[in-house]
């Protein structure tokens, strides 16, 4: 599953946020300065606000207006604010058509009253019917066009907008802010710092909205400009610098600024560790979120859902049940107004497997669960094997949109059904690369491998630009089927459509090239490499030791050890195979010794079979036996298997060939190629009635050996031919190509 689906957050509003509530706040303490009243002119009696309320909602004018009339008393002024507050509470509870009876049937009313139904109007999206009551009201100030300036801009009417604030009569700061604002909303940055420009006594807003502007326009440049020439910041400046730098990858640079700021409030450390987190760095945002004891902040909701994906990341599951119990214990789970934050433990849940606490989550905070939080569910279960569970939430999810059906395809072709994983793709009615690549995975897992490539042709002809796991698969592919020529193709394709540099691809490139025959070319791209990491690295020596340049294996090893990677077991495997081909015994046994006491890694069973193949090869059979007895684990097949196959054919080894034929046939009675190898020693050393009878239990058993096969790649077909076939037509002409044979003779 692609990581694309998990990245979608909220650190991209914080600075959009932080200007919100200052813009707002500014603009507000002007606004609602028209509606401030003392606790004099509130009437007295006791108005019942539920019953006004459902007059309103019947249109019953009069007993609405015999209700306001009974319970209101106190002078004319203190009636109008008094009315002009119940209309406000009205429209941001959502009850705009009662709003506007109460409007309709206020026997007083001021410019506040009719600023207070514009704003209902506008915080509703009902912009039509606001501006046909802005063209109405008989008077305006500021505040109205200000107003009616940020509900066209909202709604991205910004022309509009800007044709209205050319009109004003009067413009104050908060006028042009709202402008600068209205322009970053709508996407005409260039324009806004040409307004921001002409503002005449620019404050901390004006500043704070240009500054906001380039940060989430990844302008960082820029913003930094106008951040240095303030005079003033406030906490909000510099938080928005912070979040922006994040947005933009430079974390070091946030982290800076955050360690200068003055003042923080929980804001400010909330973008902090939600820059970190979204920057993979898990680590870094857990240990900021313990400082935050040893000052005066209090946590937050968001600042736990940043948190929250941060132990996701990396994936410790203690840690993840440690922090649930913080939110548990300190209540701060009644923080999560919108959901959101049960959304993260669902997910965080779902990423570290521990599915019956994702579940209890799920199940409690049904009422928030969207598509996202289903996905994360579904996700988990298929993650932890458990289709039939991820099955049954798919079929329930609100919708099944594109990440929930490349979900359960992975799904599925994880437990191999491919038919049920192609027919839901076919069902698909959108499908974007990241499907495509899914489909193709899914048939190189399963070891169909015409078929992805067929797939990929068709995802080309269906308009979908491959991305670089397209590639990395396919290369997969090619590299399995030894199609040196789709491969080249294939890279050329890739050059000249993906410019980026991808360092899982070039890892790909050099495996296709070394498991195609091509190891010059691997070696040509690794040293051309700017990147590697110890996947490059063991490409690379795996590579070379499978062609039998035991040297060159060398050579690149130690180079990576004086680059300062450490080898891994996988890394061993290849320098011990390229000993093996090579004969390297003392070579080998140095760098097998050094495996577990300078790198402190447990050689597997693979290792121990090559030191076998490596002894056996160098004549030394006896020591090979030595070896497999004194392995630390009981040896299986494969062990006594790789013993019987060293032993060769000479005579000196034939009761060591018994012993290990005895074990291999005890375990696997049916291993035919055990049974060959001894029947092949028992004919090379003279003894035929042993062979005789062997050969007679082979038949009673039923083992055949499993012919050899060759394949080759005509015009895209292949063509494959095993041991003991019968010659067809295209054979003779195969063999006159390659070999200049006349099967016919």
């Amino acid at each position: 599953m692609p990581a694309s689906y998990f990245r979608r957050f909220h650190l991209t509003s914080f600075s959009k946020n932080c200007f919100d509530l200052q813009y707002c706040g500014n603009h507000s303490r002007s606004f609602i300065a028209h509606f401030s009243f003392s606790r004099k002119n509130e009437p007295k009696s006791n108005l019942d606000e539920s019953q006004l309320l459902h007059y309103l909602s019947k249109r019953w004018h009069q007993e609405a207006r015999s209700l306001l009339e009974k319970f209101s008393d106190g002078d004319h002024h203190g009636r109008v604010v008094y009315w002009t507050s119940l209309l406000t509470k009205y429209s941001r509870k959502g009850y705009v058509n009662e709003s506007r009876v109460l409007f309709d049937i206020m026997p007083y009313r001021n410019l506040v009253s009719y600023n207070a139904m514009l704003s209902g109007y506008l915080q509703s999206g009902r912009l039509v019917e606001a501006c046909q009551f802005f063209e109405k009201m008989p008077d305006r100030n500021v505040v109205s066009w200000t107003v009616m300036l940020c509900g066209l801009a909202d709604a991205g009417r910004i022309e509009d907008a800007k044709k209205l604030f050319d009109e004003m009569p009067e413009k104050n700061v908060v006028s042009w802010n709202s402008l600068v604002s209205g322009l970053i909303k709508n996407g005409n940055l260039e324009e806004a710092r040409q307004v921001f420009d002409q503002i005449p006594g620019k404050n901390i807003v004006s500043w704070n909205a240009m500054i906001a502007g380039y940060a989430e326009d990844f302008r960082m440049e820029e913003a930094r400009i106008l951040f240095d020439e303030m005079n003033c910041r406030n906490v909000i400046t510099w938080t928005s610098m912070i979040s922006g730098y994040c947005r933009a990858g430079y974390v070091q640079e946030a982290y800076c600024l955050f360690q200068r700021m003055p003042d923080k409030n929980v804001v400010s450390w909330t973008a902090m560790i939600g820059g970190f987190t979204w920057n993979r760095l898990y680590e870094e945002a857990l240990l900021l979120f313990l400082k935050i004891r040893f000052s005066d902040v209090k946590p937050n909701g968001e600042t736990f859902i940043s948190l929250s994906y941060a132990c996701a990341g990396l994936g410790f599951p203690c840690l993840a049940k440690q922090l649930h119990a913080q939110l548990i214990i300190n209540n701060w789970e009644q923080d999560d107004y919108d959901g959101r934050l049960c959304k993260s433990l669902i997910h965080m849940y779902s990423v570290l497997g521990l599915m019956d606490f994702a579940h209890n989550i799920f199940q409690k905070n049904l009422a928030y669960c969207d598509n996202q939080s289903f996905n994360s569910m579904i996700n988990g279960y298929i993650e932890v094997g458990q289709l039939e569970k991820a099955q049954d939430l798919f079929q329930k999810a609100p919708s099944q949109d594109i990440i929930a059906c490349t979900s359960m395809i992975v799904g599925y072709f994880n437990d191999g059904q491919v038919i049920k994983a192609c027919d839901l793709f076919e069902k698909m009615p959108d499908r974007d690369a990241i499907a495509w690549t899914t489909m193709i995975s899914g048939h190189v897992q399963n070891e169909l491998f015409a078929e992805a490539i067929c797939l990929f042709s068709e995802m080309r002809a269906q308009g979908v630009s491959p991305i670089n796991s397209t590639y990395s698969v396919l290369f997969g592919a090619i590299g399995a089927m030894a199609y040196l020529d789709q491969g080249r193709q294939l890279h050329g394709m890739k050059l000249k459509t993906l410019h980026e540099y991808d360092l899982i691809l070039e890892n790909s490139l050099i495996s296709m090239y070394a498991k195609c025959g091509e190891i010059d070319d691997a070696l040509r791209i690794f040293s051309d490499m700017t990147h590697r990491d110890i996947i490059s690295w063991n490409s690379m020596i795996m590579g070379l030791s499978y062609h039998g340049r035991a040297i060159e294996t060398l050579k690149v090893y130690e180079t990576m050890l004086d680059y300062g990677t450490y080898p891994n077991s996988v890394t061993f495997l290849g320098v011990l195979t390229a000993c093996s081909h090579a004969g390297l015994v003392d070579k080998a046994c140095e760098l097998f010794d050094a495996m577990s006491n300078a790198y402190a890694l447990q050689p597997g069973v693979e290792h121990y079979i090559c030191m076998i193949n490596l002894l056996g090869r160098a004549g030394k059979v006896k020591y090979a036996e030595e070896l497999v007895s004194s392995l630390p684990f009981e040896p299986n097949h494969a062990v006594w298997g790789a013993l019987l196959g060293v032993c060769g054919l000479s005579e000196t080894n034939a009761d060591v060939a018994r012993r290990a034929a005895k074990r291999l046939l005890e375990m696997d009675p049916l291993n035919a190629p055990g049974h060959v190898v001894l029947c092949n020693i028992y004919a090379a050393n003279g003894w035929h009635v042993e062979e005789t009878k062997l050969r007679k239990e082979m038949g009673l058993k039923g083992v055949r050996k499993t012919p050899g096969c060759s394949w080759i790649l005509v015009k895209g077909r292949v063509h494959m031919f095993v041991s003991g076939d019968r010659l067809y037509p295209q054979v003779r002409d195969t063999l006159f190509l390659l070999f200049g044979i006349n099967a016919e003779k």
